[in-house]
């Protein structure tokens, strides 16, 4: 029997198994078992085999935990100039060969040692935030992500790139966007916010090309023009095979799969460029639709300066259903929340009525909504299609009872983006929440 090398080392093993022997090269885990020898191989994925099965033709030395950051090359001045303003996540993160685990820790100049086809596109510079995963980030986060786009555009760049984690990247991209242009305002240039659904020393890392897509956009990609949802965008896998990124306007697309690498898909709207990438060739190609809808509007004059959220604002989600009871919502009032966000069902639906008369926690949670004098937004549960009131009965009593959110078509999360800015800049709720700020509203839907 084989004894398990260190935790780290590369190995070359013969393995014996069911259907007979095969050969495999990987990196040495902690093990999963007693036993049992656990072996990441080079498409990422782990493997454990009994120590009995197991034949070690060759080690190599463990692999350093830590890799030395490079200096940026100097600048190309037939080139322009996008900042990487970096937070973190998948796509600053590697394994850490003694635990196995992903850990966020790639500075933003290993990223561009890295990926040295981005030099070819833009000069670079990096400006570091911090090294989040997504799910850590906070309102705060938002205003310094803010500071560093407005930073940047002051010093001369063109373009920003924003390097994040996967799962609140949407809701980040869609904060920014409203800070530029929710006031009628639009940025002298692009922001295009980028992630990866597999860290970036992993054999099926999609980091590369989706960094690659987002810099290309920063670069090269149309001026914005503030009315469609385009001052902000997310740069992320087309499909789950290597060659093409959508860009997503940060308003209408959403995380929808976990894992995949094509995780990110547009919701009621369509992405507003593919950038297809073949070995060295880095091509940018407008959608139709956008390409029409440019021709067709004037753009709005460039700002020097965004707004910012109120960092303290407390907005309280619930989801619509079975459980949902008054008694979630006296909770709410008793905690001096600013907002409520109900996730209603189908077209926005909530339990207020009581047909057959033996549901009577429906009618009691109407009068508790009625009673309320804080905003309360609905937004949709099943995230594609609008929320519309005018269907059904109870749409129009929760109209009358004064919820907000009747024809909302952007994202969900966009939505509840939208009623934080909107209590940050004390605008009229309603009416904000009403309007089309920037483009997020996407009204051929509701045709």
């Amino acid at each position: 029997m084989a004894h398990a090398p260190d935790v780290g080392s590369r190995v070359h093993i013969k393995l014996t198994t069911h259907d007979g022997e095969t050969e495999i090269e990987g990196v040495v885990l902690p093990p999963a078992v007693q036993d049992h020898m656990t072996i990441k191989l080079a498409n990422g994925y782990n493997i454990s085999h009994p120590l009995s099965s197991i034949e070690i033709l060759s080690i190599e030395q463990p692999i350093q935990a830590e890799i030395s950051a490079t200096s940026v090359p100097s600048n190309n001045p037939d080139l322009p100039t996008v900042r990487i303003v970096h937070t973190g996540g998948t796509i600053a993160s590697k394994v850490d060969y003694t635990t196995g685990a992903v850990t966020a820790q790639f500075e933003p100049s290993e990223l561009v040692e890295h990926v040295p086809e981005l030099l070819s596109i833009a000069n670079l510079d990096v400006h570091k935030i911090g090294n989040m995963f997504s799910e850590d980030i906070r309102p705060n986060h938002w205003n310094q992500i803010i500071d560093a786009t407005e930073q940047a555009f002051a010093d001369g760049c063109v373009g920003v790139v924003v390097t994040h984690g996967t799962d609140t990247l949407h809701i980040t991209a869609s904060a920014v966007a409203f800070a530029w242009c929710g006031n009628g305002g639009n940025p002298p240039g692009r922001i295009a916010f980028v992630g990866s659904q597999r860290s970036s020393d992993r054999a099926s890392s999609d980091a590369a090309q989706n960094l690659i897509s987002a810099v290309k956009w920063a670069a090269e990609g149309p001026q914005p023009t503030g009315e469609l949802s385009d001052a902000v965008v997310v740069s992320m896998h087309r499909t789950s095979d290597d060659g093409a990124c959508s860009i997503h306007a940060a308003t209408g697309v959403r995380k929808l799969h976990s894992s995949r690498r094509d995780a990110f898909r547009p919701v009621n709207t369509m992405p507003l460029a593919t950038i297809q990438i073949e070995n060295t060739e880095v091509d940018l190609q407008l959608e139709h639709h956008y390409k029409e809808a440019r021709a067709t509007i004037q753009p709005r004059a460039t700002t020097s300066k965004a707004t910012r959220y109120k960092e303290d604002l407390v907005i309280r989600q619930m989801i619509a259903g079975p459980w949902l009871s008054t008694k979630e919502i006296e909770d709410a009032v008793s905690s001096d929340v600013d907002a409520l966000v109900i996730h209603g069902t189908g077209l926005g639906h909530l339990p207020i009525e009581d047909p057959n008369n033996d549901a009577p926690q429906n009618i009691e949670l109407r009068d508790a909504l009625q009673q309320l004098k804080i905003p309360v937004l609905v937004v949709n549960q099943c995230i594609h299609g609008p929320v519309n009131m005018n269907v059904y009965s109870k749409g129009r009593i929760q109209q009358e009872i004064g919820l907000l959110g009747h024809g909302l078509t952007s994202s969900p999360d966009a939505a509840v983006v939208k009623l934080h800015f909107a209590l940050s800049n004390n605008m009229d709720i309603a009416n904000a929440m009403a309007e089309n700020l920037l483009g997020e509203q996407q009204q051929t839907i509701l045709n």
